[in-house]
Order: C-alpha cells, then structure tokens, then sequence
C-alpha cells in the first residue's frame, strides 16, 4: 500500500485548497508573513522567528490565516487545531488530510506526518510553481532524521535543476529520484521519464508529488543505480545521486537520501562510469558529486577523476567537470553530521566525528571536492572526446541558477570548436559576447597596464588573464574582420611574429568561443 494516498478526489481538493490559500512562497516570504530575516533563519534551521513572525502576522493580516496556519502545520512542524486546519484545508478537512496519509488527527489537535510546502522556480518553459510532499526534516522532528528519510527540495536539488539543460527530447531518466523534484522539473521538456530509486518510500513520495500537481508522463521503478533500466537507452540522463562520502563503520547511520553504500567516492565513480550505456548517440547526462582528492602517494587527482571514471566505461564521453566547492576533511564532516540532525557537542557528534575524521585519514583523503558533471556521448562514434575540467570555486549561488542555457551553448561550442581546423578558425568572423567587459591595473605613471582580466557577466562568471595581443584581438571582434586579418594586423602593429602570435592566439580563441566570450 503507497505511504500516500492518491486518490484523485481527495487529490484535486487538496490542490484546490493549498490555492486558494495562497500556501505559496512569495506569500510566506513576503513582509506581511514571516518575511527576508526569519526565512534565513528557517534556512539556517532554527524555526523561531518563523514561527514568531507567522504568528504575529496572521492575527494582524486575516487573509494570511489559512497560509499561515499551513506552513505552521506542515513547515514547521507545530501541531494545530482541528477547526482552524479545516478552515485552511477548506474542501478538504483535516479528515480528508488524513486520508490522503498528511496528517493525523487525535484529541482535537492534527499533527503532520510529512513536510509538505511550496516550491517556485523560472524555467526555459517560464514561471511554474508546486507544492512537494518530504518526510519531516529535523525542525518538526527534534531530532535525527530516520535513515529511509526521504529529503524534500535543497540547495542541491534546486542547483541541479537550475543546471539542467532544457532541449526538448524523446525521453529521460532521474537517476535516484528522491522526492522525484528533478523527475518533475525534466518532464517539461521530455516526452517521456523514467524515474527509480532504490526506496519504496522515496517512490511513493515522488508518485504523490507528480498527481499532486497534475505532471503525467512519468514512470517510477524500484531499483539500485541503472539496474532498472537495464539495455535502455535515453536522450537526457539527470541525477542528484547519494553522494556523500560516509564511513562504512558500524553505528554510522546510512541515509538512503544521501549515502550511497560505497566506500569513498565509489557512488559517483560508477554512476559516471555506467551511464554512458544508457545514452543514445548525441544523449547528455547531468549530475552532481563529490570526489576526493588524496595525498602524496595516495592518487591524488580529484575532480580531474572524473574523467578516469568515463574511461572505466565502455563507451567514449566528452566530459565537463566545474568544480564549485572544496573542504578540509574536518570541516566535510561537520557538515553531513549535523546534517543528520546530531547536534555538535554531544557525546553522539564526537563520536561520528571520531569516525568519519578516522576513515579519511585511513584513505589519506586531504580535500573532497562538490561539483557539476556534463558529460556527452558524441553523436559521431568516431568523434574524439573533449575532457575539460575547472575548479571555479564559489559554492551554491545565486548565480548557478537557470545555468542550464549557458552549458547548452557551451556544449554547442564545443562541436563548433571541435569542428573547426586552424585555417577555418582564422577565416572566421567572430563577436564579442554582449555581457564581457575588460579591466585594467596601471602601476602609477605607466602608461601600459600591469594585468588585462576579461570578465564574463553570464554564465560562471568567468575571469580570463588576458595580455595585450589578446585584449587586442578580442576587441576588434565586431564580426567585420577574420580572426586571420585581425592577427596579422596586430603582429604588424606589435612588430611580432605572424607565425608565432598565430600559435599563441588560437588556442585562446578557441577557448574563449567554448565558453562564450566570443561568439562565431
């Protein structure tokens, strides 16, 4: 029997009443609700001044009641009464949220048995908003998180969905769907999606989330890794897999969401090495992961593993790793501990501190590493694969949302690039992109700059250090003149080498058009 019921009367109710409501986020978040200062906290984990802030709020703004009485309920995880859910749930009721498996009701109070909130985002397709049912985070729960524990949306989940590269294709598959959010989010722009996860629980979660709200076209599999989809093959491969580097030691808990079994970064290494079987020529997988980088002697290599990984498969991908964040062993295991939900300074931390610290200094682990995987199975089998690798270091942003159009264009370039020879590209009239700008440092009283930065306003912001051939060069882009021309132009101005500016330049401009700084 399915955790959640989805029943398609008590279903369509429900979404009736979360609507009327306004159970959305720019309502919660919105000065007349909990506001900018209590949301941080609530994102920080402390509930108080949410809790506070809704309060306060709701006995002053009436039409914000039912709102509030929600979020209160599912959000934060406070019991309410019986008559003010059934005003907020007004078609529904507390006994059909019952029904539907949210809620329980006893002594005239109803507690949540799930995590149940709003989630907006801007896609390629426009503005799109959902409500997606979880399993109660530690807020509601007081407490560690059950190791079946099914994660709602998180700062990782939103980033890969804002990477996700949104081409119109014939089928998909979400890898280790979860709540299934990233199920939901390529349905958009597949015909058809294959969801699996190695959880019932997570299945179910994700079945209730796509009839909830009305996302049809997706099959859910039980199942570990790509045994599911066993000799199927797909255009668009997605996947926010348990990555999370954990101790295989007895008493460390084994969260379904985040851990996946393996010793080190050995989840990730067999996602990558496996997947490039289950595209179809042309096919694109994204993921996300974490790898380690070990000390001297030790192998080293870090997010340039990666690419040894594809090299595991059987079949030949290009590869774009962006490396987004790093962390001291230390500082990698605070993290997921407290995660958890096991508090710092209790006997319980110190003792996962103890292991998780022990299992990387065993491994000679030194750094691990979070980043994005693109990787691409080349439409033409006899194509050499492309291996790129940067560490543009910066963590989850702001910035990284709706990146899924920039590393579209970027792969584009890369086939233009790979395409191009030496003497096409010199016959090439190029552009500079709209969003580049240069800066300049002068020692005081010289006349010519100490340092020439190019800096890239989309995409990762990227900043290249540019000489003056360069800058030069990157100037005269206006689509008018060959990149040729405007190299043998400047070699004349330069009193340079034709021959040897050309050899210094090219490369430069080939990866200046790969990142779309310059556009052919």
């Amino acid at each position: 029997m399915p955790l959640l019921s989805r029943d398609p009367d008590l279903l369509a109710r429900l979404r009736a009443d979360l609507a009327s409501s306004d159970f959305t986020v720019d309502r919660l978040s919105g000065p007349d609700a909990w506001g900018a200062s209590a949301g941080a906290a609530l994102f920080r984990g402390e509930r108080v001044a949410a809790r506070r802030a809704l309060l306060r709020s709701a006995s002053r703004v009436p039409s914000l009641r039912r709102a509030a009485t929600l979020a209160m309920l599912f959000v934060l995880g406070a019991e309410q009464p019986v008559d003010e859910v059934d005003t907020a749930l007004s078609s529904l009721g507390a006994e059909g949220a019952a029904r539907l498996g949210l809620v329980e009701v006893a002594d005239g109070v109803v507690r949540a048995l799930v995590d149940l909130r709003p989630y907006s985002f801007v896609d390629a397709s426009g503005e799109a908003s959902w409500w997606i049912a979880s399993d109660l985070g530690e807020l509601a729960l007081g407490g560690a998180l059950r190791e079946d524990h099914v994660l709602g949306v998180g700062g990782a989940s939103a980033t890969l969905a804002g990477l996700m590269i949104p081409r119109t294709v014939d089928s998909a598959l979400d890898l280790g769907t979860g709540c299934g959010i990233q199920a939901l989010h390529v349905a958009r722009h597949a015909r058809r999606v294959v969801a699996t996860d190695i959880s019932q629980r997570a299945l179910d979660f994700a079945a209730f989330n796509a009839a909830l709200n009305l996302v049809d076209g997706i099959e859910f599999r039980l199942g570990s890794l790509f045994e599911p989809v066993e000799g199927e093959l797909f255009d668009h491969v997605v996947s926010n897999p348990p990555f999370v580097i954990t101790p295989r030691a007895p008493g460390v808990p084994e969260y379904e969401y985040r851990d996946g079994g393996m010793v080190g970064d050995a989840l990730v290494a067999s996602v990558v090495a496996q997947v490039g079987a289950h595209l179809v020529p042309g096919g694109v997988a994204q993921l996300l992961g974490n790898w380690e980088t070990r000390g001297a002697g030790s192998g080293g290599r870090g997010a340039w593993s990666v690419g040894d990984w594809v090299e595991r498969g059987d079949v030949p991908l290009d590869v774009w790793v962006v490396e987004r964040e790093l962390q001291d062993p230390a500082a990698y295991a605070e993290t997921w501990i407290r995660d958890g939900g096991t508090r710092a300074g209790t006997p319980e931390f110190e003792r996962l501190y103890e292991a998780w610290l022990g299992d990387f200094e065993q491994r000679g682990v030194v750094e691990i590493g979070f980043g994005y995987v693109t990787l691409r199975r080349p439409a033409d089998p006899a194509t050499e694969p492309v291996v790129r690798t940067e560490r543009l270091l910066g963590g989850l942003g702001a910035n990284d949302v709706g990146l899924g159009r920039h590393l579209g264009a970027t792969l584009d370039a890369v086939d233009l690039v790979r395409s191009l020879d030496d003497a096409a590209l010199l016959a090439a009239r190029l552009t500079v992109a709209g969003d580049v700008t240069e800066e300049r440092h002068y020692w005081p009283g010289n006349d010519d700059p100490t340092v020439i930065t190019l800096r890239q306003g989309g995409g990762f912001a990227r900043s290249v250090e540019s000489g003056t051939a360069l800058s030069a060069l990157v100037g005269a882009c206006d689509g008018e003149l060959s990149v040729g021309a405007i190299v043998g132009a400047l070699a004349h101005l330069l009193e340079a080498d034709e021959v040897a500016l050309t050899a210094e330049l090219l490369p430069q401009v080939r990866e200046l058009i790969t990142t779309g700084m310059l556009r052919a």
